[in-house]
């Protein structure tokens, strides 16, 4: 399971060459309670049955097609950061280590995985998964995470505070 992830790695072409991601199930990589991850073009998913949503579209099915939404949003967050996945893992991370090292106990104890949540990149990923044309508007790649980034982890919790009503 957790070596299947390689070969995904070592094929993986620049995002800007990635038209959709296909689903493939990965239970190793995935924690409970997630249903996809992005991981260099495609999606990681828990089951089978959630890899077929993703990759049938689900037609009809509002949250499959959210959820799909939001993944393909990380595509083009990739597609911003110079074209580069290394690029985007390593901003990934570093916002994360960033958020986990200074959110003090307040926030943690109001917000759980407030360091995964307060990401930039989740942040606009999660702020317009449900706004399903938001992708045609941002082909040559998502930027709204730039203006998360330059927010304070503060600002970015009260964003967060007043958009999901904590």
């Amino acid at each position: 399971m957790m070596f299947q992830v390689v070969p995904i790695m070592w094929r993986s072409v620049r995002p800007s060459r990635i038209a959709d991601m296909p689903a493939v199930v990965n239970t190793f990589w995935l924690r409970k309670g997630y249903e996809g991850l992005t991981f260099f073009g495609r999606i990681l998913t828990p089951s089978q049955e959630m890899a077929d949503c993703f990759n049938t579209g689900a037609k009809g099915d509002r949250v499959s097609a959210a959820m799909k939404n939001h993944e393909m949003i990380h595509l083009r967050q990739a597609q911003a950061c110079h074209d580069s996945w290394t690029c985007f893992y390593l901003l990934y991370i570093w916002y994360w280590l960033k958020a986990r090292c200074l959110t003090g106990r307040k926030v943690r104890r109001q917000l759980r995985h407030a360091a995964y949540l307060l990401n930039p990149f989740e942040m606009e990923a999660y702020g317009r998964m449900n706004d399903l044309g938001y992708l045609k508007r941002c082909e040559d790649g998502a930027r709204e995470w730039r203006e998360y980034a330059r927010m304070s982890l503060q600002e970015r919790f009260l964003r967060y505070k007043a958009s999901h009503k904590l």
